[in-house]
């Protein structure tokens, strides 16, 4: 069974891969697993700490997506040319790095350890300048070289002077022209010739209009030009590819600097996202033990609303391993016991817990049976589902386990599901692990009061509102309210009654005090059936017996003799 999805551990790292920026961090915080290091997992709540500490101070860090720059890198360090946008690239990723080294340059006047990672940033000013000098707009900029400049220059002169050329032609051939423009077909600067003028043209067809009245010709004067131009733009793309491929030896020469910085800013990334998960949250740094001690003050589910939740306190550790918690069905036991047992894993994942405060021991292992795992395609029950999870949970079971179940024993027999919840009660009692149970059966309540090691426990319920207040009593044990509920809701006095006595005998009748009178459920109407009648309003089947097998009879509609023996 998924441990995380059952305690909604995967929801919390959906919020948290959402604050992620870099995909690396992504996949780090999607295969994360609790901490079974001592040292590592202090390590990581000092980060956390102290990443929120920064972003409180300083502002959300300038982080950015990384995925494009290693695609990049790889092509550097292959020796091949990297294109404009690809340098472009590399130059904003070191921009970024300048402001995030700058950003943690700022949190050293906090004497924030996490600023320290600055000196692990390379900005690399050199390269940086060269690139942002040399390549504007996604291309090669006019003034990236003497040799470069000039030869755009001359470029726009050849360009200008053909079109001065093709205009001077059209002047003076203005009555071989088609139109008064000249125009670019195929590459070439053209000018518009009626068809019938053609041989008073000396040039090149280069296109025709779609009616074939109109060709577009390159007159001679102007193809002299455009030789030239074509000669200087080969000059052109050889340096455009000269100052490319020596800018792509610049980013392959850094290339160690540069993985340096990625790895850097992907380790920052998901430092970071855990300070801020802790801010959205208002979550608070836990104190770790090795003592099999937890201690929860005013615990929160992380996935529910804070204004609407009621804090949560909870105790467990010392002499008491286990916690049986009793109460109302709508009373918030299921709730309660997912709120420690993902308060402790978030902890022990390296993240602040959702509490006033916390003291959070260490587990090598999270086990729990929540839910109904009724499983139609193998053909199993509710029960058997149950009574399967539990022993797998018993199999993995160890002394530093942490262990919650939810509605022990149910799902059959009440008689044989009280005794099965006490026998899986005592194994988790011999193991020696930490383990918070929830229950209906009062027999199981009574186990909890002779075993020294096991705590009853209750989820409150306000009679006189018939509402649960969804607040945990360590050391009593709760009722279910059942018949409280039902008559709130509005069951006859008469069915309650017959439930009461049936449950604690009538003199428990005669004491109990209904809300008010009740004297049957409300009926609302329904649909009437209409059945099929002859004329003499006789039913066809009553009509078929009035006959023997062998009897003639007329068949309607089309009033033919048959036998009876063939009547349907």
């Amino acid at each position: 069974m998924d441990i995380e999805k059952q305690i909604e551990f995967d929801q919390v790292k959906d919020m948290w891969i959402d604050l992620a920026v870099t995909e690396w961090a992504k996949e780090q915080i999607r295969g994360i697993s609790f901490y079974l290091d001592e040292g590592e997992l202090r390590k990581q709540l000092r980060d956390t700490t102290n990443s929120r500490a920064l972003i409180e101070k300083l502002g959300t860090p300038p982080l950015q997506n990384l995925t494009e720059i290693k695609d990049i890198m790889m092509i550097a360090e292959k020796g091949d040319c990297l294109t404009p946008y690809q340098l472009e690239r590399v130059q904003t990723l070191l921009a970024a790095i300048r402001r995030m080294k700058d950003y943690l340059e700022r949190g050293k006047r906090y004497e924030n350890p996490l600023a320290y990672y600055e000196e692990n940033l390379d900005t690399l000013e050199e390269l940086r300048t060269e690139i942002s000098t040399q390549i504007r707009g996604g291309m090669v900029d006019d003034h990236a070289s003497k040799d470069l400049f000039q030869i755009r220059r001359q470029m726009a002169k050849c360009e200008e002077e053909m079109k001065q050329k093709a205009d001077r032609f059209m002047r003076s051939h203005k009555d071989s022209m088609a139109d008064h423009y000249c125009t670019t077909r195929n590459g070439r600067l053209c000018v518009p010739v009626k068809k019938e003028c053609k041989l008073k043209i000396n040039g090149s067809v280069i296109d025709k209009s779609a009616t074939g009245n109109t060709l577009f010709m390159e007159p001679a004067s102007v193809a002299k030009c455009f030789e030239e131009l074509q000669t200087l733009a080969i000059c052109e793309e050889n340096e455009i590819y000269r100052l490319l491929y020596t800018l792509s030896a610049m980013v392959a020469a850094s290339s160690a600097a540069m993985n340096e910085n990625i790895m850097m800013i992907e380790k920052l990334d998901f430092i970071f996202s855990k300070g801020k998960l802790s801010i959205d949250l208002d979550a608070v740094e836990p104190s770790i033990n090795t003592e099999r001690r937890i201690n929860l003050k005013d615990a929160r589910h992380p996935l529910m609303d804070k204004e609407i939740n009621v804090p949560l306190q909870f105790q467990i550790g010392g002499t008491i391993r286990g916690i049986i918690i009793t109460g109302p069905n709508t009373g918030g036991k299921t709730v309660a016991i997912k709120t420690v047992m993902l308060n402790c894993m978030m902890a022990q994942c390296g993240l602040h817990a959702t509490c006033g405060e916390a003291e959070i021991c260490m587990n090598n292992s999270f086990l729990c049976d929540i839910g109904d795992g009724q499983n139609i395609a193998e053909n199993l029950s509710t029960f058997s589902s149950h009574i399967k999870n539990v022993l797998n949970v018993l199999g993995e079971l160890n002394k530093d386990s942490l262990v919650i179940m939810d509605e022990l024993g149910s799902g059959t027999d009440p008689t044989e599901g009280m005794g099965i919840a006490i026998a899986i009660l005592e194994e988790l009692r011999k193991s020696g692990a930490l383990f918070l149970v929830t229950t209906h059966y009062p027999e199981v309540k009574e186990y909890a009061d002779q075993a020294q090691d096991i705590l009853n426990a209750r989820m409150t319920f306000d009679k006189e509102t018939f509402q649960p207040t969804y607040q945990m009593l360590l050391g009593e044990a709760g009722e279910s309210c059942a018949f409280y509920i039902a008559d709130r809701l509005g069951m006859p006095n008469e069915m309650l009654r017959v439930a009461i006595q049936a449950a604690y005998g009538k003199s428990a009748v005669d004491t109990y005090h209904f809300q008010q009178e009740r004297t049957a459920i409300p009926k609302k109407e329904a649909g009437k059936l209409t059945k099929i009648k002859n004329k003499k309003g006789n039913t066809p089947y009553q009509l078929r017996n009035q006959y023997q097998r062998g009897d003639s009879v007329m068949v309607y509609p089309d009033k033919k003799v048959s036998s009876t023996h063939q009547l349907p």
